[in-house]
């Protein structure tokens, strides 16, 4: 029984750090995208350049996306610091002053109903073993869980993500006329966002048709300020 239970866990421990790299994907792809089709079209009003349009999307999409996967990798990495951090602390209170240890499992128990010989039970079974004792501290007294994403796999999904992103609405100005590539840019931006909505609403709470054509709106808008920027500052 205990075999199954490892079992089950280790499958719940790997499908929470997918769902957060799934989720840091869809983040990342949405970043790149909205960003860089609010600077393509707005050099594409301003300047009527298609070689222009694709050196500065080009130059956009992959400083975004090194920006980033950098800011992703620091940022999941401040965490797993953290983390360990609290870990050797709880570490050491376990070693130098165990009596109090004990009485903040007992009482982290306590409220939540356990009294008698099974709170001491509870308190004798978790503090019997070092690396469980810990364990329950990090999580119940100080709500951290060990389940992070490494920050290099963090940093490498949200770099491709922006990349990706990038790209959906840069690719039609590589292959057709300026004017027919502005308005299949938006389109297909418009349907990226739709889906990366309503994906991210499936991993969260909400409504996926409500959040998709919320995040669609929001790259539109993006969209129109870089209209309004190009037009206000070249366009013609």
């Amino acid at each position: 029984m205990r075999e199954g239970l490892r079992k089950k866990r280790a499958l719940m421990e790997k499908h929470n750090k997918g769902a957060a790299l799934f989720r840091e994907f869809i983040l990342g792809g949405q970043d790149g995208l909205v960003n860089v089709l609010g600077i393509i079209l707005g050099l594409a009003i301003a300047t009527h350049d298609i070689k222009i349009v694709i050196i500065g999307g080009l130059a956009a999409a992959f400083a975004e996306s090194v920006s980033m996967g950098a800011v992703a990798y620091t940022s999941t990495k401040a965490v797993s610091d953290y983390y360990e951090s609290q870990k050797e602390k709880e570490n050491y209170e376990v070693e130098k002053v165990p009596k109090i240890e004990i009485e903040e499992i007992r009482d982290i128990y306590y409220k939540r109903g356990f009294r008698g010989k099974l709170l001491n039970d509870i308190v004798k079974h978790i503090t019997s073993n070092k690396k469980r004792w810990i364990d329950v501290m990090m999580k119940e007294e100080l709500g951290l869980n060990k389940e992070f994403v490494s920050p290099v796999k963090s940093a490498i999904i949200v770099f491709l993500a922006a990349l990706i992103g990038s790209f959906i609405p840069l690719t039609t100005f590589f292959f057709l006329p300026i004017a027919h590539a502005i308005v299949w840019s938006l389109i297909f931006s418009a349907i990226a966002l739709f889906i990366t909505g309503a994906l991210e609403a499936k991993l969260t709470v909400g409504n996926w048709i409500k959040k998709g054509i919320q995040l669609m709106i929001i790259g539109m808008v993006a969209a129109f300020v870089g209209f309004l920027v190009g037009k206000f500052t070249g366009g013609k």
